[in-house]
C-alpha cells in the first residue's frame, strides 16, 4: 500500500473516532502539513465518505452524523483486543442477556481474518484461562443496560420495575450515580427517591427501565465501585464475623475480596497482646480489624490461614472450633508418610 493511500486511510480512522479534529492536530498525527490534510480530505470525499469541513478559529474536520462506515479493517493488535474483549465478556459473565451476540460477533471477526493471524489468535484464546465466574450469573437485558447507562451518563432520573430476591415486585424512581460490573454481575447505585436513601440494584433483576424528564446533580466525590463493594460486604447474612489480623490493611485487602470484607487498620495500641516470639517484627507490626458477613463459616479457616499472619477471633465463637479442627487436619496430613512402593 503506498504511503499516501495509507495516510488517507489513517485519516479516516482518526475521523471515525468521533468529534471535530483540527487540521493542525491531523497534520501532526499524519506527519504532513495542513495543505496535505485538506488534499487527503478531498480524496475521502471522492470516495463518497462525507467529510465535513468546519471553518473558523475552532474549525476542523469531522464525519457527517449518521454515516455508516464500510466493513472495518483491523490491525493485528486491534483484532486481538476485540476478540479478547468478547471472549472475556462471555467467560466472566458480563455479557447481556443476548449472549449469543458476543459469539456471533467473534465468529464474524474470526471468519474474515487472514489465516496467519487467525492461527496466532487461536493459540492465544486456546491457552487462556479466566479465574472469574464463567457465565453462571444471570445477565441483564441489553435495552435495560443501555437505558441505565444513558441515564447515568446524562444525570437523568429513571423509573425501574424491580424484582427483589424474594420475588416481590416494585416500581422505583432512582437517581442513578454509577454503573458497576463485579464478579459477573451488573449493578447500578444511586438514590431511591421514595426511600430517600442510597440503594444498589442488580440489573438482571430490573424488568423494565424508563428515562424520566429532568436532570439531577450527583454527589461530589461519589465512588460507585466502592459503594457497591461496601454494600455487598455489609449485606445481611447468617453470620457476622470480626477478626483482628496482625498486618496492614493493604496486606489484608490484597488477600480478601472487597465484596465480602471491610478492613480497617487500627491505631498502634489497637492490637491484642500476644506472647512474644522474638524477632525484629515482634510487637511492632500494625493490626487490622476485619468485618465480614457470610452465610457459611466452613471456608473461612482456610482463608485465615492463607493470610499467614497472627489473628484473633472476636466473633463468632463457632469459628474458633472450625479453625482448631482445620489446624488439626493440616497437622495430621503433615505427619503422614507416603506409602512404600
Amino acid at each position: 500500500m503506498s504511503r499516501p493511500t495509507a495516510r488517507v486511510l489513517t485519516l479516516l480512522e482518526l475521523l471515525q473516532s468521533g468529534g471535530l479534529r483540527t487540521a493542525a492536530e491531523l497534520a501532526a498525527r499524519l506527519g504532513v502539513d495542513e495543505r496535505t490534510v485538506r488534499r487527503y480530505a478531498d480524496h475521502l470525499l471522492d470516495l463518497d465518505v462525507p467529510v465535513e469541513s468546519v471553518r473558523g478559529r475552532h474549525g476542523g474536520y469531522r464525519l457527517a452524523s449518521g454515516y455508516r462506515m464500510p466493513p472495518l479493517m483491523l490491525s493485528d493488535d486491534e483484532a486481538l483486543a476485540v476478540l479478547l474483549g468478547l471472549v472475556a465478556g462471555r467467560r466472566t459473565g458480563l455479557m447481556t442477556a443476548a449472549g449469543t451476540a458476543g459469539e456471533t460477533a467473534a465468529a464474524k471477526i474470526r471468519r474474515v481474518l487472514p489465516e496467519r493471524l487467525g492461527r496466532r489468535l487461536d493459540a492465544v484464546l486456546g491457552s487462556l484461562t479466566f479465574t472469574a465466574p464463567s457465565g453462571t450469573s444471570p445477565a441483564p437485558e441489553t435495552g435495560i443496560l443501555l437505558a441505565v447507562a444513558d441515564a447515568v451518563r446524562h444525570h437523568r432520573p429513571i423509573s425501574i420495575r424491580y424484582i427483589a430476591v424474594d420475588g416481590r415486585r416494585s416500581e422505583r424512581t432512582v437517581h442513578p450515580y454509577g454503573l458497576v460490573a463485579h464478579s459477573g454481575r451488573w449493578y447500578v447505585t444511586g438514590e431511591d427517591r421514595a426511600a430517600g436513601a442510597e440503594r444498589t440494584f442488580r440489573l438482571d433483576r430490573i424488568a423494565g427501565a424508563r428515562t424520566l424528564p429532568g436532570t439531577f446533580d450527583p454527589p461530589a466525590g461519589w465512588d460507585p465501585a466502592e459503594r457497591v463493594l461496601s454494600g455487598l460486604a455489609t449485606a445481611p447474612y447468617r453470620h457476622e464475623v470480626t477478626v483482628r489480623v496482625q498486618g496492614t490493611a493493604e496486606h489484608v485487602r490484597a488477600r480478601l475480596p472487597a465484596g465480602i470484607a471491610i478492613v480497617e487498620e487500627l491505631p498502634s495500641e489497637g492490637g491484642p497482646e500476644l506472647p512474644s516470639k522474638g524477632g525484629p517484627e515482634a510487637g511492632t507490626e500494625r493490626w487490622s480489624r476485619v468485618d465480614m458477613r457470610v452465610d457459611r463459616l466452613d471456608w473461612l479457616p482456610a482463608v485465615l490461614a492463607s493470610l499467614d499472619r497472627p489473628f484473633v477471633i472476636e466473633r463468632p465463637d463457632e469459628l474458633r472450633g472450625l479453625v482448631t479442627a482445620f489446624a488439626a487436619r493440616l497437622a495430621d496430613s503433615a505427619r503422614r508418610k507416603p506409602p512404600r512402593v
